[in-house]
């Protein structure tokens, strides 16, 4: 007996254990009509993590059922981000696999008298539908005979008619308490060009119906789904009874993953991409998970923190902070320390001649990490904000006749400052102490702070940016994503960087000292610096 740490879980146990299933198979369903985002994550997760726990396979299967929307582009890119994120399919399926089988089963059920072909336009099935409190009201076209229903259904698949002119039913009950079941339509015509079969086909089948067939056709034992699927599951269920499944796939809903602050609608990302809001599906500000590939977000980072979210009922609102908070608990124990100053001021030691190398901790978190050496020499680069001509009570930092330590190297002093002539400080004039090195220092001197550099003579000129969330704060809930969305989310400027940062692996991540995560890449040629996350964890872990 496998230990069952969810929901999900229990259930399949009392599966195998009542002789049900021997095998287990689940299936990952995207529709290919846009990029997947971090709620996709979370699917992958249990999809394809409960196949591996259980020794059984998980296939992709694309519901390409609405050609109006769905790409050939979006396919590849569904592909990609499973393989990046770290998992790999069974067998690769597709609803438009199996046309003719959905096909022949709505035929079948027209032939038993559970299907009828209905003229009705959407609103006006809307309108007979009814309420929660009242039943609706059958369809003037309900009755017809099996002989009639197949014949118009054969001439939809024709194309005799236009979209919307008429449309297939199932035949269950007007009255039921759910909504679902009141005749509703499994398929409807669409003219429109089908991304793999063409225009072959001009009528297609409504996802809850070719859903359950298409689980079937694959052997699929437990079809995992997010929770607004919940009321669809007799509907799935009627579908298998009807056609004589057997084993019929079982049903079983789970919540989606909710991230405060975070765009989770596919459509408002694709209009966010088509008004050019923002630089493509990969743009490192989307929570697409190309976009958070783009950004530098590590993939074990996101399963990590689907994990921790744990596999629930009920739905739930995680916080942003949470995941970032996960991916800079893995940053932290794998990413390189490096230096980059954003707002350079100069700094000359007067009484430094020549050029030596410092050691430089790799990462002080992982054992046997090691060091590299950087070079230091009389002129480097500070951060303007570091040093202070006016400086507050407890300013630990540079000011004038102050002591600070230049990290992994020696402590100065301040002796003077140049200004512009807007009165703001261009150069600052420091003395070092020899005997103060980093790992040898006998000076005795204490100082409290410690700030980085870069050698001014080796520096090299990096393109940064920084980010914001495309959406404004929760203050502005109530508002729609327009109204929301934050112009502001993207910074862009130039700053001083050790050359070793610019020389790096594209990809590489690195935690900038006092600074943040970041992702080293090139654009037509010169280095950028992106931000992933910043060091400043604002997650409550109470």
């Amino acid at each position: 007996m496998i230990e069952a740490t969810n929901f999900i879980e229990q259930i399949i146990n009392e599966d195998i254990d009542a002789g049900k299933v021997t095998a287990i198979q689940t299936r990952f369903p995207p529709e290919p009509n846009g990029y997947l985002h971090i709620g996709h994550a979370k699917s992958m997760f249990v999809n394809f993590g409960i196949a591996q726990k259980y020794g059984g396979k998980c296939n992709l299967f694309f519901d390409d059922t609405n050609p109006s929307k769905e790409k050939t582009e979006f396919v590849d890119a569904i592909r990609g981000d499973i393989r990046w994120m770290g998992y790999e399919w069974a067998k690769e399926c597709y609803a438009s696999d199996f046309f003719d089988v959905i096909y022949d089963c709505a035929a079948r059920l027209i032939k038993e008298g559970k299907a009828f072909v209905c003229d009705l336009s959407a609103e006006e099935i809307k309108n007979l539908r009814g309420t929660l409190t009242e039943p609706g009201k059958e369809s003037p076209y309900r009755n017809r005979s099996a002989e009639e229903n197949l014949r118009l259904f054969t001439e939809m698949r024709e194309g005799k008619y236009a979209d919307g002119e008429k449309c297939l039913r199932a035949k269950i009950d007007m009255s039921s308490p759910n909504l679902n079941m009141r005749d509703p339509v499994i398929y409807r015509i669409l003219h429109a060009t089908h991304h793999r079969t063409g225009d072959a086909w001009c009528v297609y089948p409504m996802y809850d119906f070719a859903h359950p067939i298409c689980d079937y056709l694959q052997g699929v034992t437990h079809s995992l789904c997010t929770l607004e699927f919940e009321d669809h599951r007799p509907l799935y269920d009627w579908v298998g009874v009807s056609l004589g499944f057997s084993p019929k796939p079982r049903q079983i809903e789970f919540a989606r993953l909710n991230v405060t602050n975070t765009v989770m609608s596919k459509r408002y990302l694709k209009k966010l991409v088509e008004e050019n809001l923002v630089h493509g599906w990969d743009d490192a500000r989307m929570p697409t998970i190309t976009g958070l590939r783009n950004r530098g977000i590590p993939a074990e980072a996101i399963r990590d923190f689907c994990s921790r979210v744990g596999v629930a009922k009920a739905n739930s609102e995680c916080e942003y902070s949470y995941f970032e908070a996960c991916v800079r608990e893995y940053l932290n124990a794998n990413a390189e320390r490096a230096m980059a100053v954003f707002s350079p001021l100069k700094l000359t030691i007067t009484n430094y001649e020549g050029s030596e190398e410092v050691d430089f901790e790799i990462n002080q978190t992982k054992e046997g990490a090691g060091v590299r050496k950087v070079k230091f020499s009389k002129n480097l680069y500070i951060e303007s904000s570091d040093f202070s001509l006016d400086p507050p009570p407890k300013y630990f930092r540079l000011k004038k006749e102050g002591y600070v330590r230049l990290k992994n190297a020696y402590i100065v002093r301040c002796d003077d400052v140049l200004l512009d002539e807007n009165g703001n400080a261009k150069e600052v004039l420091c003395t070092y102490i020899p005997e103060s090195r980093s790992g040898s220092d006998t000076s005795g001197i204490k100082v409290k702070g410690v700030i980085h550099w870069v050698d001014a003579e080796t520096a090299a000129d990096v393109t940064v940016k920084q980010y914001q969330s495309l959406l404004r704060d929760a203050d502005y809930a109530g508002q729609d994503f327009n109204e929301r969305f934050n112009a502001e989310s993207e910074k862009i400027f130039t700053a001083k960087a050790e050359p070793y940062l610019a020389e790096a692996k594209e990809g590489t991540p690195f935690q900038l000292m006092r600074t943040g995560y970041y992702k080293k890449s090139e654009e037509n040629g010169a280095a950028v610096l992106s931000e992933i996350v910043s060091l400043k964890d604002n997650f409550n872990k109470k």
